[in-house]
């Protein structure tokens, strides 16, 4: 006897059904339109990647996390966990040709085989936005503020989020002067990560692990302490940049950001909930190093992955069902056959004027229909009889109010 097949999607994967749709449609509409106010201009790739282009980032558990397979004619494939390795082989494909600086966007389906966690899935889509070829602060401040634009177009505020930024090269600059090895920075990166995180006992027991001396230790530990970026230009500059752009009230030094990619080598920055309830919203810095990783030629660059899953999560939880439950569009619907052709060319009018209309496919009784326009969410709704047509006046309902006025079938031209 076959097994009975579930209905259930693969673990860790989503199915969006029509009230899912709406949210998506929400954060989706936000990127858009935050990324073409800011002149970024879209891109798009394949899903499925090659592997060696993915092993080649560095710090990451690549055989483990991604999911990799041969193809039929024995080539090794994978699908993409994130896109800025795609980026990076794009440009680097057309380096000579293209024009500098680019900034570009793309929204992109990732898939990441790891532990499951609250605002983790194996699938989730991520709004990118990158600045290539740019040496200036101002292209970090030009990402990070079409971000935080994004989340405001949602109806946040920034009460509601905080971006934290820091920068590599200054933490780095921190450590060579408390005379930390190189060789050990690392760790303290590890250990920057992990704050707040674990006890502090277990920080230092890592630090140790790592090699660190006590003297060390003590020194990694008053770096973390660090509340002031005036010895940072980058930073310095980053921050007066957002005072004039208007986001100021969004961003705050954290010399605990870190990023766990390895390949970022300036300002970093990641933005979380106020409330500290779910993970980063989104994160991203300047990584100078990337294109040569591949075999490119050395470009400067800033980028930004901004995640759908959290940002979903937490506009449900602080605006509620009722951001997504507003009434729209008109529903028509007629009492037998003979009121279908009318009842059709009601909904082309309609449409034609830039209405969302819903037609009823079938005749139908009105308390069925009026039933049916109330859950499909129209704000207003049409029913045709006989009567109306032969009058051509028909009443429109608004569903909210039960108002009714009238409504011309035939309109003069």
């Amino acid at each position: 006897m076959a097994e009975k097949l579930s209905f259930e999607a693969p673990r860790g994967m989503r199915d969006f059904y029509p009230e899912d749709m709406v949210w998506r449609n929400m954060v989706f509409d936000a990127f858009r339109a935050a990324g073409d106010a800011a002149g970024f201009v879209p891109y798009d790739a394949c899903v499925v990647e090659n592997y060696d282009l993915l092993a080649r980032k560095a710090g990451e558990e690549v055989g483990e996390q991604i999911y990799h397979f041969l193809d039929k004619s024995e080539r090794r494939l994978a699908l993409r966990a994130e896109m800025t390795p795609t980026l990076a082989r794009m440009v680097a494909q057309r380096q000579k040709e293209l024009h500098f600086p680019l900034k570009w966007t793309a929204i992109a389906q990732c898939f990441r085989y790891e532990r499951m966690t609250k605002g983790r899935k194996r699938e989730h889509y991520q709004w990118n936005m990158d600045i290539i070829g740019e040496t200036s602060v101002l292209a970090e401040a030009e990402v990070i503020g079409a971000a935080v634009d994004a989340l405001r177009r949602m109806d946040l505020t920034t009460a509601a989020f905080k971006v934290h930024a820091s920068s590599r090269r200054f933490l780095g600059e921190l450590l060579e002067k408390s005379r930390i090895a190189a060789d050990k920075h690392a760790q303290v990166f590890l250990a920057l990560d992990k704050r707040g995180k674990m006890p502090d006992a277990e920080i230092a027991a890592m630090l140790h692990d790592g090699g660190l001396s006590d003297d060390e230790t003590a020194a990694a530990f008053r770096i973390m302490e660090t509340k002031s970026y005036d010895g940072c230009p980058e930073l310095v500059e980053l921050f007066h940049l957002a005072e004039i752009a208007g986001f100021a009230d969004a961003l705050m030094f954290d010399i605990g950001v870190i990023r766990g990619l390895s390949y970022y080598t300036g300002v970093v920055f990641e933005c979380f909930d106020t409330a500290g309830e779910f993970r980063a919203i989104f994160g991203g810095g300047r990584y100078d190093n990337l294109l040569t990783t591949i075999g490119g030629e050395p470009t400067c660059a800033v980028g930004l992955g901004f995640g759908d899953v959290v940002v979903t999560e937490l506009l449900k939880a602080r605006l509620g069902d009722a951001a997504v439950n507003a009434r729209r569009g008109v529903a028509v619907g007629f009492m037998f056959p003979e009121q279908r052709d009318a009842a059709l060319a009601l909904a082309a009018r309609l449409r034609a004027d830039g209405e969302r209309v819903d037609l009823a496919l079938h005749s139908q009784k009105p308390k069925k229909f009026f039933s049916a326009a109330g859950a499909s969410g129209a704000a207003k709704a049409v029913f045709l009889g006989p009567d109306d047509v032969e009058k051509g006046v028909a009443r429109i309902k608004d569903m909210e109010t039960r108002e009714e006025t009238d409504l011309c079938l035939r309109p003069e031209r």
